[in-house]
Formats: C-alpha cells, structure tokens, sequence
C-alpha cells in the first residue's frame, strides 16, 4: 500500500467514523416522539411509577426534617406546609417518568422499544415484573452471603502466603 492509498484509506475512515459518531450524537440528542411514547409505556409497564412514588414525599420530609432540629417549636407549622407540598407537588412524579423515558429513548432505538413493550405486556413479562424485585433481593443476598465466604478464604490465604515470608497476621 502506497503513502497515497493510506492517507485516501485514512480519510476515508475517518469520514466514515465521523459520520457514524455524527449520526449517533443526533439520534442520542433527539429520540423521536414514537420512542418517547414506547419508553414512557415501557417505564409505566415496568413500575416507575410506584418505583418513584416515595421519592417526592421523601424529598419533602427531607426538607422538612432539616428545619426541626433549629425549629422544634414549628414542628406543626412545618408539618401543614409539609402536607401542603404533598399535593402541589404530588403530579411532579410524572416529570421524572419523563426523564427516565428520555433515558431509555436515547440507549434503544424506537423498534427495539417497542419490542421490549411487547414482551412487557406477555404472561412472561408481567411475571418478570412482578417476580423481578423479589429475584434481585434474594440474588443480592445470595451475593453477600458468597462475598462473605469467600471474604474468610481470602483472609486465610493471606495469612498463609504471609506466613511463608516470615509475618504472622
């Protein structure tokens, strides 16, 4: 291969990159209305709903709970301003279904939404739904109890190995 060919092959995959860098950026930036509607689907389908129904109320105790140390005696003032942001700002869950669905619109394409909807709404993915939350805890758990035992094999195997170079752990 000549100088020539290789800086034409050069340029020619360096505009081939940039085109494809190019053409993910956009799609990245603006998923289409289609792929926001199936994402917006897929996160109501798949619970974000009730995932994220504490997190306003939790927010707001947070807020609240930082002004009571300073202010015990506003703790019933403090309460109905509380009870008040509750319902003012109840509906604002359904911003942050919408950020999540732009989330899910940029890392899958429109079709490969609306397969994932489609599996949602089997027998299978309705089970996933309901059993996923169950099977991530008892993993999780099984995970731990592993890192534990695993944790006293690695500790005797230090010892050992130190032992051989003369320390005592």
């Amino acid at each position: 291969m000549t100088f020539r060919s290789l800086n034409r092959f050069a340029l020619v995959a360096a505009l081939a990159l940039a085109w494809v860098a190019f053409a993910g950026a956009a799609r990245a930036q603006a998923p289409s209305p289609a792929a926001l509607a199936a994402a917006k689907e897929l996160v109501t389908l798949k619970g974000g709903g009730a995932m994220f129904e504490p997190l306003i109320p939790g927010v707001i105790e947070s807020a609240k709970g930082r002004f009571l140390p300073t202010h015990p005696n506003l703790a019933g003032p403090l309460n109905e301003v509380a009870a008040q942001l509750h319902k003012e700002y109840g509906p604002k869950r359904n911003e942050l279904i919408d950020i999540v669905a732009k989330t899910y619109a940029k890392h899958f394409t429109e079709a490969e939404l609306k397969d994932i909807v489609a599996f949602y709404r089997t027998p299978a993915g309705k089970k996933m739904v309901a059993q996923e939350p169950n099977a991530i805890n008892e993993s999780l758990k099984e995970a731990q109890d592993w890192a534990n035992q695993f944790s006293d094999v690695v500790l005797e195997r230090f010892r050992t190995e130190m032992q051989k170079k003369g320390f005592r752990l």
